[in-house]
């Protein structure tokens, strides 16, 4: 009997430890719900998906929409605070605690995966090209010997380079942290294609210029947030679901013409 007091007293101490532990150890999601506002590094360059009016202030698009439903997921209520955000420093952005997640037509890759927890896609794209109407270049191939803008730490700049050696063109890049800067360069003819995401072109296309037929490497966004946070990324992927069955996801994207 005494050794059996011994053995359950000790079974119960450990219970109570463990239970200490859970009580007290971090939690993404519950960070989030008592402090009572969902921080997200958006995009603020990049019309239909994150930008940033220049006339009133307010940063819109189908990202900060789905944000928007994010925060009413974990909080109850759609109250975000938006940081600006580049491909170069959202993951800095993520890593330091700024944000707790990065909606910013961030590409799900496998090297990525190894930094950050990615979500399911909720939204799929391909790299473009952009150019001068009057340039007369029509495909990846007539940009041989030409410069090609794109931003930094983007994936683009690995796919037009794989694409380009199977035709036989030779390119070099010219990289930018942000895209009125590429378009800017393409403008002024310090650059001769901007090359990014097609939707993301189409919030940059004008009278003077076209998107070429050419599409490669497909590319699939997703919620990013600190490795580790689990909790989070479920509740996200748990909101992406739902707003595919119910149709919603498609109407968001209807809604700003990305597709």
């Amino acid at each position: 009997m005494k050794k059996a007091g011994i053995v359950l007293t000790s079974l119960l101490l450990v219970v109570g430890l463990v239970s200490g532990c859970g009580s007290t150890a971090p939690n993404d999601v519950k960070v989030i719900k008592d402090r009572g506002v969902l921080k997200v590094g958006v995009k603020v360059d990049v019309p239909k998906f994150g930008y940033k009016d220049p006339k009133t202030g307010k940063v819109e698009g189908f990202e900060i929409d789905l944000a928007n439903v994010i925060a009413k997921k974990i909080i109850g209520t759609e109250k975000i605070e938006t940081t600006a955000v580049t491909a170069k420093t959202r993951g800095p952005l993520l890593d330091s605690g700024d944000v707790d997640m990065d909606i910013s037509t961030f590409t799900i890759t496998e090297d990525r995966k190894k930094s950050y927890n990615f979500s399911d896609s909720y939204f799929t794209d391909g790299v473009r090209l952009l150019v001068k109407k009057s340039s007369g270049i029509k495909s990846l191939k007539d940009l041989n010997g030409k410069k090609i803008g794109v931003a930094q730490a983007a994936t683009s700049k690995k796919a037009i380079q794989e694409q380009a050696d199977k035709v036989g063109a030779k390119v070099t890049f010219l990289e930018f942290a942000t895209y009125p800067e590429i378009k800017t360069a393409l403008e002024s003819g310090r650059v001769d294609c901007f090359s990014v995401d097609g939707a993301i072109l189409l919030g940059y296309l004008d009278d003077s210029t076209t998107i070429l037929a050419d599409s490669f490497s497909p590319q699939e966004y997703g919620v990013a947030s600190k490795k580790g946070s689990d909790g989070l990324t479920k509740v996200v992927n748990e909101t992406i679901a739902e707003l595919k069955k119910s149709g919603e996801l498609d109407k968001m994207i209807q809604k700003w013409g990305i597709k």
